[in-house]
């Protein structure tokens, strides 16, 4: 009975054995499969250096296009308040008010070259080292300088100024704008789903997303940086007239 037993277990092995490996195949092709699947059901990952996002950057232009109203509309409400409320209107016009008020705006025009130190500050005679990646302190870049401009809405209260100040007020307005869009356009081509960006003009050349890229840089990013530097000399001059009309 024992010699009689031993094949039928032998046979009933064999076959069990086809169903386990096609099972096991199953098994394996399932998770080939999955595994397959996954990536795609992933999302897609950020690029470096996206920070802040574009939908973070838009809302940052519509917070500036609002700033920059009540430099509009600042002939209107500053005559209402006058008329209205005299010493409050003195107070806000007078110096202690200007003065700290500028020292606030200076401080946040200190904290922006500050991403100049950290980007190039390694590189100078005697090296500066600042904590931080690039991409944060970009970041913090574009957040100062939106938050610069209401410090100097604060500040100006919406009034153009004469002369001068009319001129370096619009020098102000040119280095906010000339970053802000600058980035804002950068972010939106990184971030798109296009890898192609049609064909320069009167080129076979295609344009793509770091071709682009390069190219606005070239322009925007020139742009701000020189008028920064017309800026940054512009604000020694109203720091003097300041203190010497005092």
């Amino acid at each position: 009975m024992s010699h009689s037993q031993r094949p039928s277990k032998t046979v009933a092995s064999n076959h069990r054995s086809p169903d386990s490996s096609s099972d096991n195949s199953k098994e394996l092709l399932a998770s080939t499969a999955a595994t397959q699947m996954a990536p795609q059901r992933r999302k897609p990952k950020r690029a470096k250096g996206m920070q802040p996002r574009f939908k973070v950057l838009i809302g940052l232009t519509l917070l500036t296009a609002v700033l920059l109203v009540p430099f509009a509309l600042s002939e209107i409400y500053l005559e209402a308040l006058r008329s209205r409320s005299f010493d409050l209107h003195q107070f806000i016009r007078g110096e202690l008010y200007k003065q700290s008020t500028g020292y606030v705006a200076l401080a946040f025009v200190c904290l922006e070259m500050l991403l100049t130190v950290r980007k190039r500050g390694r590189g100078w005679v005697t090296k500066i080292k600042l904590p931080g990646s690039v991409m944060w302190w970009r970041s913090t870049h574009v957040f100062a300088g939106v938050a610069l401009l209401g410090i100097v809405l604060i500040h100006t209260l919406g009034a153009n100024g004469l002369n001068f100040n009319a001129v370096f007020l619009w020098v102000f307005f040119a280095t906010t704008l000339t970053a802000l869009v600058g980035v804002v356009a950068e972010t939106g081509i990184l971030e798109s789903t296009r890898n192609y960006f049609g064909k320069l003009p009167g080129s076979e050349t295609v344009l793509t997303k770091g071709a682009l890229v390069r190219s606005l840089r070239a322009i925007w990013l020139v742009s701000h940086i020189f008028f920064v530097s017309v800026f940054a000399v512009m604000l020694v001059f109203h720091i003097a007239l300041a203190y010497y009309y005092q």
